[in-house]
């Protein structure tokens, strides 16, 4: 009996081998979805693209690299997508388990004991001069569902994408962290730059009040020069303070990122400090797929809902199961293991095909079939975004570089025009009007070349983002 079961089931497994076929086709990514290349971009076959850099090549500054790599060991986030990765891995296992047979050891023990005056409680009494049943088994039952339509292999497949979709969810979000730690960084040496203006610039208007008010006492102008020079003093006294408070709250939100409490952060470099990096090579739109890990996840996702479409599409079909159990089995427990004439075997085979529920698992199937629809515009929509992101990102570096430059040339004049209107309001030659005019003007221009500088690493760092960096 063993043996004809071994026979049995070796016999279904090497006929299903060959006679299993996917009754579904696949759809692959749109090869359309991709333009050329990006706009404002000469066309080029270079693939090289700064988003192959590591971060930690990309990025100069020992304090964002400090940064960050406290971020990817604490973050709370990046923590909750590594547990999901887990669980996506334990997932693939089990998917992987799939045609193998389940297996599964019993041992039981029965009592029966009739009526007396019953058929078989007569018979139990005629024939075996007892009135009760005692039945004793122990043994191994295999269950196995033959994988012809493909079933199983699409639920493999399935599981896999679905783990390597975590894995992107993942990367994903670290590029997100990446870029978020580093704009944080220079948004803090901007504020710092801008608090040291409006210190210099306050000084500036104290020594303009007090000539103001030499000039006052001398009968050479009025109490409403005073007036206007203390106004303008206070308008940058009130920035230090509100700077001072966006520099505590923009600590405490990289506190948050980097995993620990808030606390004052490290800079050991100044804004001018930092070189523009103007050597950002792109690439091609078409690389994306590769880099960017939400575009990569969205073509994941495709693939996911190809396997769904496999198995419901083979859900209409017959499915062949082939159960079998053997093991020892005795009315009596002295006899229970008299080998071999204790040991039995049982084997069944069958195909199942729906009737009444079929409309349902059509209708499953019908659903699939618009859901793999809709990643394949998901996707599409993936791409658009990206290629969109990093067209603006082109357009900013581009266009803050003139702006930096224009705005540049006005501080130096306005520098100069400061210490013009000083020296010729010292003489009586200018009006205290011109000094005050002057001295907004440059608390002004300095704050906005403070933004412009920050605003052109973002943009660098935006372009590094939409690309795909940061998650190496």
């Amino acid at each position: 009996m063993k043996n004809y079961i071994t026979k049995s089931v070796a016999i279904v497994l090497f006929i299903t081998t060959f006679i299993s076929c996917k009754v579904s086709k696949d759809i692959e990514v749109p090869k359309d979805a991709f333009p050329e290349n990006f706009r404002n971009v000469s066309t080029s076959n270079d693939t090289t693209s700064i988003a192959d850099l590591e971060w930690k090549n990309f990025f100069t500054e020992k304090d964002i690299i400090k940064l960050i790599d406290s971020a990817i060991a604490k973050n709370n986030d990046l923590q909750i997508a590594s547990k999901n990765i887990e669980i996506a891995q334990y997932r693939l296992t089990q998917a992987r388990w799939g045609n193998i047979p389940e297996a599964s050891l019993f041992v039981n023990m029965s009592t029966n004991r009739p009526s007396e005056n019953s058929f078989n409680g007569i018979n139990l009494n005629q024939f075996l001069n007892q009135n009760h049943i005692e039945d004793y088994s122990a043994g191994i039952g295999l269950s196995w569902e033959a994988d012809i339509w493909g079933k199983i292999r699409s639920q493999k497949k399935g599981a896999f994408t679905g783990y390597l979709q975590s894995e992107e969810v993942k990367k994903a979000l670290q590029t997100t962290i990446v870029s978020t730690i580093s704009k944080g960084y220079y948004n803090l040496l901007m504020l710092d730059s801008q608090l040291e203006i409006a210190r210099k610039n306050l000084k500036l208007n104290d020594s303009t009040t007090f000539i103001i008010k030499l000039k006052y006492d001398a009968g050479q102008v009025t109490s409403l020069a005073i007036q206007q020079s203390e106004a303008q003093k206070l308008i940058a006294a009130q920035l230090i303070p509100l700077l001072e408070q966006n520099i505590a709250i923009q600590e405490n939100a990289l506190s948050v990122l980097t995993g620990s409490f808030p606390s004052s952060k490290e800079r050991t470099l100044t804004l001018n400090a930092i070189q523009l990096n103007n050597n950002l090579k792109v690439g091609i739109p078409s690389s994306l797929v590769s880099r960017r890990p939400d575009v990569k996840s969205a073509e994941l996702a495709l693939a996911t809902a190809n396997a769904n479409v496999g198995i419901t599409k083979a859900n209409l079909y017959p499915a062949l199961k082939i159960t079998a159990s053997g093991g020892l089995n005795s009315f009596e427990t002295s006899n229970w293991f008299n080998i071999p004439a204790s040991l039995f075997g049982t084997a069944l085979s069958g195909l199942t095909q729906p009737l009444l529920n079929s409309k349902k698992i059509r209708t499953q199937y019908n659903i699939a079939k618009l859901e793999r629809e809709k990643t394949v515009l998901n996707f599409r929509q993936s791409v658009l975004v990206a290629v969109s992101e990093v067209s603006d990102a082109l357009v900013k570096i581009e266009k803050l570089e003139r702006q930096h430059f224009f705005l540049q040339e006005r501080v130096k004049i306005l520098q100069q025009a400061i210490k013009n209107s000083n020296m010729l309001f010292k003489t009586g030659m200018a009006d205290y009007l011109e000094v005050i005019t002057a001295q907004a003007n440059i608390l002004q221009s300095e704050l906005e070349l403070a933004n412009i500088k920050r605003e052109q690493l973002i943009a660098n760092i935006e372009l590094y983002r939409s690309l795909g960096g940061g998650w190496k």
